[in-house]
């Protein structure tokens, strides 16, 4: 048995390895590479379920970063128990074949309360006088006070918001070498966040992304290092390929429009009520999941999906079958954008009326994904002395409300979700050890056991 490491580089794709990621260009070359044929949707949950799952989105039952709950009528985005994805997980099946086989999951998603042996992930702390405090969850609780004692406190404002930048990569990397010399796992699964933020926010503008390719590619090479004194296993993968976009689509709105979404005011802001609509959509980068409350306006909603500019596919429930969607957390129907457009989770006609999370980094609340987060509003010319003054506001421990984030979509210059063309664009795997050609993403999990030396 070889102890293994598997480095996710996020929205690592062919078209991005050169001349500003040395090490990575330098590394693929003398080692196996191939891309991974992208599945759907092409976001984080559901594809890093179906590499540690070896099943597709039908099986393990997570359709994206997030959907609708029947149950309790609610939105559910980014929730993090490991309870939520069915199926066995590839550190299971490599206890069950090796007695004694260990894991850490640093910081890959649905963390908690997983049966991996050590892991950590972000969790901020939300105090009772609505204050969010940076923070992080491990297993064993003792880990998250060891590590943070060593490298400080988890930088959860620069893991995602307007402040996200390298620093919270470089803490999980250095967070991962720690664990491994503390505990020495057979498997080790490091999550580096850092090209989803520059890529969604600048496409592939290398006037702008040049710097963050290069960051992210330090912090691969002192990885790499670091495992190859181990004499580990090295598998470096992405999720998908993060491409340029020019067209979000307000799919909510165009609901709302035929009457479809129904909407509750308070304090004279507007909420979507989601269990009182006859349908509506939850967006996830270019792909939407339309679920629909009253079955007699089912006929009405595939027509208006049909008829959208910018939406390439609306599958029904066989083509929800062909791209192995079909779960109950699917969406009635799915929708796929095209190469140039993605999904905004907007349904307010009026900005003044758009709900006070709107403004706000609030990835649990909002009723779809929103990549706009990772910007200040540019039309406000005193958005950085705000900033300044709520700061303040917080650390003299009043209320406040960090209402910075703008509401122009047409700011966001790269998405993923939907299956890109070009395989420059597709993700990638660089092994150390050969594997089969025509790599899907079902087949990452046996390709992870066959590097530590088990058979899947």
């Amino acid at each position: 048995m070889k102890k293994t490491v598997v480095i996710d580089v996020v929205g690592l794709s062919a078209a991005l390895i050169g001349e500003h990621t040395p090490f990575l260009a330098a590394y693929a070359k003398k080692h196996h590479t191939s891309a991974i044929a992208p599945m759907l949707p092409a976001v984080t949950t559901a594809v890093q379920s179906t590499y540690l799952t070896g099943q597709w989105p039908s099986e393990h039952g997570i359709v994206g970063n997030g959907w609708y709950d029947h149950t309790d009528s609610e939105i559910k985005f980014w929730k993090q128990s490991n309870k939520l994805v069915y199926g066995e997980k590839v550190w299971e099946r490599a206890r069950q074949l090796h007695p004694g086989f260990t894991c850490s999951k640093m910081f890959w998603w649905y963390n908690m309360y997983s049966s991996a042996d050590f892991s950590v992930t972000p969790r901020p702390q939300y105090l009772s006088d609505g204050r969010k405090m940076p923070d992080c969850y491990s297993h064993p609780a003792s880990l998250r006070d060891r590590l943070q004692q060593e490298l400080g406190q988890f930088p959860l404002f620069q893991f995602w918001g307007p402040g996200a930048n390298i620093k919270s990569t470089q803490w999980i990397a250095d967070a991962s070498i720690l664990t491994d010399k503390w505990h020495d796992p057979n498997l080790t699964l490091i999550y580096l966040p850092h090209l989803d933020y520059c890529l969604q926010k600048f496409g592939h503008d290398y006037t702008k992304i040049a710097p963050e390719l290069n960051a992210v590619d330090k912090v691969v090479r002192q990885l790499v290092e670091y495992y190859e004194q181990r004499q580990s296993e090295i598998i470096i993968l992405s999720e998908y390929g993060i491409t340029n976009v020019s067209k979000p689509i307000h799919i909510n709105r165009l609901l709302r429009e035929k009457g479809l979404i129904s909407v509750r005011v308070e304090r004279g802001l507007e909420l979507l009520d989601p269990g009182a609509s006859r349908a509506f959509a939850v967006a996830d980068h270019q792909v939407a999941h339309v679920y629909i409350n009253d079955p007699c306006c089912a006929k009405q909603v595939r027509e208006l999906l049909e008829n959208i500019p910018g939406v390439e596919m609306v599958l029904d429930r066989e083509g929800k079958h062909d791209h192995h969607l079909h779960h109950e957390r699917s969406g009635d129907f799915v929708l796929v954008a095209d190469a140039q457009s993605w999904f905004t989770y907007y349904y307010w006609e009026d900005d003044a009326k758009a709900p006070d999370f709107a403004r706000i980094v609030d990835i649990h609340r909002k009723p779809g994904y929103d990549p706009v987060e990772m910007f200040l509003n540019p039309a406000d010319p005193f958005v950085k002395m705000k900033v300044i003054g709520k700061v303040l506001k917080k650390k003299l421990g009043f209320r406040y409300l960090m209402d910075v984030i703008p509401l122009d979509a047409t700011l966001i210059k790269g998405s993923h979700g939907r299956l890109a063309e070009d395989a420059k664009d597709h993700p990638v795997l660089i092994t150390t050890q050969a594997v089969k050609e025509n790599v899907l993403a079902v087949d990452v999990h046996d390709i992870i056991l066959q590097h530590i030396g088990l058979e899947g």
